[in-house]
């Protein structure tokens, strides 16, 4: 084989070239330097609502218009939408010719190069792709295969083995140390696993197959195995722009390193003080690895913030200093002016949801619509409490991230108990209770949810009817549990924590992949049942569906004004509000408890706090109860986030709450503050 030369193309003088754009007049100094930067690798480090796309948009244009071949750059981003509304816009700014630019998802460019170059690496061009449903039923096909479906102990379904597999991908880890650090209950089928990884990746080959994380680990194996493919592949990529480095995987970074290996020219754009991905494995390790992996780097900053009022700003830059890996930089925006942030200490979650359902009303006749302000929160049950005074008060909403309390299956099984005690000829919620129970099926429920229902006397007492030895103990054991608060007088604060220590051996049983984080909703959903007495009327409030009820009847009431935005702060990023609520900034919630002992993961929730806080353009208020309510332990008093304690007045104003008919002292103590003076 004849030694290649690679001839690199010549740069265009940007003095010989009229440049038709007013590139310093359109941008900011920042943003011009970035845009503008010549060759070489180039670090921007855009905070929230600095104009990264913009800048991006306008290097693109430039790089086109100072005579770099627009097929020869490569725009990688993290959704095809993203890369065609940058394209569009450089088009609009430039001419078509930027059109023409190489853009798209790390993957589909890796699955433009294994259709030319499969062959190298043992497969042919026209394997098939599976989505991430495929690839589960292959990991149990090939899981039933072995055997390892049986046993006496639990092994891992399908789509936890396909999860774990993924992530050993994505995070270059090898099975045992996946296993050990995010699934230790299954530490003792790490061998089983490793050999079952090892089946799944040989059924692939042989059947021609490719998932979605080997579009990229086989690109970089091709790459690393065929240096000569790596070379015309990257001498086609005369530039590398990325978009969102901050929220790429280990495999990812390596991608564009081969990219962008024979000219060395690449752009990476992103915020380290907004990776907040690790669950879907990102690694903020590769933002600030950056200079290391491209020694000559320059690191450019985007500062000028066009979203936020200068007091939000002043509290995200106050934030941000206690991460123990930054890179430095202080958001200014030109609006001076503007409210201190709240950080209003509710009394209780009742307290706290009163409060932000009534200045949302406020605010709402101050001409701020619903859909312009949005309540964040650390995670879906946060919102529970919250999500009940809204239906009470007919306040529209939609809930983005988490899944709505009626929704949560684990929660819903609870629900059927108190709806079989409630009313005992709720088929539904029979069936439902049934299941849960080993031996039974749908037809031997249905018969004896039929029985059940049939009955005019006392229906949780079992009479000599023959039963099935297959599940008679638990059906007992059901109904003793459901007989004793039939017949007792009970509090239903009672009554559920008799159904949840029944439940919770099933819960483990039918959840073990991730049965801690359930019983932590099933912890949150017990502290609910302690704030209403009637059965009925809980019932009744968790059965309101907001999405589909109050959602599409605001819709039709009024199309002008779109429902409020409830959401949790992982989908709520690239996101801004009018006004922004931060509910349960609590310690053991904002940082999450999972994360108290890891630091990494702690900085990881003190970049969420900022991403909530900079999703702010005008207003922003925070929140927590003071008092709590666990389970065995009745209330106990809350400690507020433990990022917000040390926070100065000057940049966090305090506020108190009180009720409306409060003593004269109370009142006169509160009046330094008219907007909390909310009438309770």
């Amino acid at each position: 084989m004849a030694r290649r030369f690679v001839l690199k193309r010549e740069e265009t003088s940007q003095k010989a070239v009229e440049l038709t754009i007013d590139y310093s007049g359109d941008l900011n100094p920042q943003q011009y330097a970035a845009a503008t930067a010549g060759s070489g690798a180039h670090l921007v480090i855009a905070g929230a609502g600095t104009g990264k796309t913009r800048t991006l948009v306008y290097r693109v244009a430039y790089l086109v218009e100072t005579g770099v071949s627009p097929d020869s750059i490569l725009l990688l981003t993290f959704t095809r939408r993203a890369s065609a509304e940058m394209l569009s816009r450089a088009s609009v700014l430039l001419d078509g010719r930027c059109s023409l630019v190489r853009g798209g998802t790390f993957h589909s460019f890796c699955l433009s190069v294994l259709r030319r170059h499969s062959e190298r690496i043992g497969y042919p061009t026209n394997f098939t792709i599976l989505d991430s449903s495929d690839a589960a039923d292959v990991v149990d096909v090939v899981r039933t295969a072995a055997g390892l479906h049986k046993g006496t102990k639990r092994f891992p379904r399908k789509k936890t083995l396909y999860s774990l597999f993924s992530t050993a991908a994505n995070r270059s880890l090898s099975i045992p140390e996946v296993v050990e650090s995010r699934y230790p209950q299954f530490f003792d089928f790490i061998e089983d696993i490793s050999n079952l990884s090892d089946r799944y990746a040989e059924y692939k080959r042989r059947h021609v197959l490719m998932d979605y994380d080997d579009l990229m680990c086989q690109t970089i194996r091709l790459f690393d195995e065929h240096p000569d493919v790596r070379n015309a592949v990257s001498g086609q990529c005369r530039h590398v722009l990325v978009d969102e480095y901050q929220d790429t995987n280990r495999a990812q970074a390596r991608l564009v390193e081969h990219f962008c290996s024979v000219y060395g020219n690449v752009t990476a754009v992103g915020d380290d003080a907004q990776s907040v991905y690790a669950f879907r494995g990102a690694d903020s390790d590769n933002i600030f690895e950056f200079p290391d992996r491209y020694p000559d780097v320059r690191v450019l900053k985007l500062e000028q913030n066009y979203r936020s009022r200068q007091p939000i700003l002043h509290l995200a830059n106050k934030i941000i200093t206690q991460a123990t890996r930054r890179y430095d930089k202080v958001l200014f925006s030109d609006e001076k002016e503007g409210d201190l942030p709240a950080l209003v200490a509710a009394p209780n979650d009742q307290f706290e949801s009163r409060f932000v359902c009534q200045l949302i009303g406020q605010l709402r006749e101050e001409s701020v619509p619903l859909n312009r302000t949005a309540v964040l929160f650390r995670s879906g049950f946060n919102s529970y409490q919250l999500e009940i005074e809204l239906n009470r008060r007919n306040i529209p909403f939609v809930k983005y991230g988490g899944v709505k309390l009626s929704e949560a299956a684990h929660v819903k099984d609870v629900i059927a108990h108190l709806k079989v005690l409630e009313n005992p000829r709720d088929a539904a919620a029979w069936n439902r209770v049934l299941l849960l129970l080993e031996g039974i099926g749908p037809k031997t429920a249905q018969e004896i949810m039929e029985w059940v229902v049939s009955r005019d006397e006392d229906p949780f007492v079992l009479d000599d009817r023959p039963f099935s030895p297959r599940y008679v103990e638990s059906l007992t054991a059901l109904f003793a549990m459901l007989r004793s608060l039939f017949n007792a007088t009970s509090s239903l604060e009672n009554e559920v924590e008799q159904v949840l220590a029944y439940y919770e051996p099933i819960l483990k049983s039918r959840y073990f992949e991730d049965y801690p984080k359930r019983l932590q909703d099933l912890e949150h959903f017990a502290g609910l049942a302690v704030q209403t007495s009637d059965r009925a009327e809980f019932l009744a409030s968790l059965a309101l569906d907001p999405i589909e009820l109050t959602a599409l009847e605001a819709e039709a009431a009024d199309p002008d004004e779109p429902p409020l935005v409830l959401s949790t702060i992982h989908s709520a990023k690239g996101l801004e509000f009018d006004t922004v609520f931060i509910i349960q900034a609590l310690e053991g919630i904002l940082p999450s408890s999972y994360s108290l002992k890891d630091p990494d993961a702690l900085d990881e929730e003190l970049r969420l706090l900022y991403v909530a806080v900079t999703r702010a353009e005008r207003n922003l208020f925070i929140s927590y109860p003071m008092v709590q309510q666990r389970r065995f332990d009745g209330e106990y008093f809350a400690r507020p986030s433990r990022f917000l304690e040390d926070i100065d007045e000057s940049l966090l104003e305090p506020w108190s709450l009180v009720e409306e008919d409060a003593a004269p002292v109370e009142k006169q103590l509160a009046a330094n503050n008219d907007r909390a003076q909310l009438p309770f």
